[in-house]
C-alpha cells in the first residue's frame, strides 16, 4: 500500500510540475510581448507578469520538481529492479533533459527579472514544445515499458511538434496580418 501511495503523490507532483512548466513559458511569452507595448502599458505589464512569474515558479513549479523527485528516489529504492531495465534508463535520460528544461527556464527566469530577456516570443513557443516531447517520452516509456514503444511514441510526437511549429508560423503570420493584440 505504501507503494502505491509514493506513486500517487508522484504523479501528482509530475503533473504540476510540467503544468509550471507549460505555464511559465507562456507568461515568459506575454512578458516579451510586453516590451513592445507602450512605455506606460509596458510598466504595468512587466511588472505584473514579473510578480505572477516569481509566484509561479516559487511556489508551485519548484516545489512540484522538488517533490516529484523525492518520491520518484523512493519509488527506485522501493523497486531496485527498475534501475536495471533498459527502459528506466532510458527515462532517466529523459529526466535529466527535463532538469536541463527547467534549468533553462531558471534562466529565463532570472532573465525576466532583470528586464532583459533575450529570447525571441516566436523561440519561446518552440521551447514549450521541448517540454511536450519530454513529457510524451517519458509516458509512453513508463507505460510501455520497452524500448520499441518509445521509440514510436517519441517519433509521434517530433513529429507533431513539427505540425505545432509550422502552426506556430502560421499563427504569427495570422495575428501580424489581423492585428489580434489590438
Amino acid at each position: 500500500m505504501e507503494y502505491l501511495y509514493i506513486k500517487s503523490l508522484h504523479i501528482i507532483f509530475i503533473t504540476t510540475w510540467f503544468a509550471g512548466l507549460f505555464y511559465i513559458i507562456r507568461l515568459f511569452i506575454y512578458f516579451k510581448e510586453a516590451e513592445e507595448k507602450p512605455a506606460e502599458e509596458k510598466a504595468i505589464l512587466t511588472k505584473q507578469y514579473q510578480l505572477m512569474i516569481k509566484r509561479l515558479w516559487y511556489i508551485i513549479t519548484w516545489p512540484s520538481a522538488i517533490l516529484a523527485t523525492t518520491f520518484a528516489i523512493i519509488l527506485l529504492i522501493l523497486q531496485p529492479v527498475w534501475l536495471q531495465q533498459s527502459w528506466m534508463h532510458i527515462k532517466l535520460a529523459f529526466v535529466a533533459l527535463l532538469f536541463f528544461y527547467h534549468g533553462t527556464c531558471q534562466v529565463i527566469y532570472k532573465q525576466t527579472q532583470n528586464n532583459t530577456l533575450k529570447y525571441s516570443s516566436t523561440f519561446l513557443r518552440i521551447w514549450n514544445e521541448v517540454a511536450t516531447i519530454i513529457l510524451f517520452a517519458c509516458v509512453f516509456l513508463v507505460v510501455l515499458k520497452n524500448s520499441l514503444g518509445w521509440v514510436f511514441g517519441t517519433v509521434g510526437i517530433i513529429g507533431f511538434s513539427i505540425l505545432l511549429m509550422l502552426g506556430i508560423k502560421l499563427y504569427k503570420n495570422i495575428r501580424n496580418k489581423n492585428s489580434w493584440d489590438k
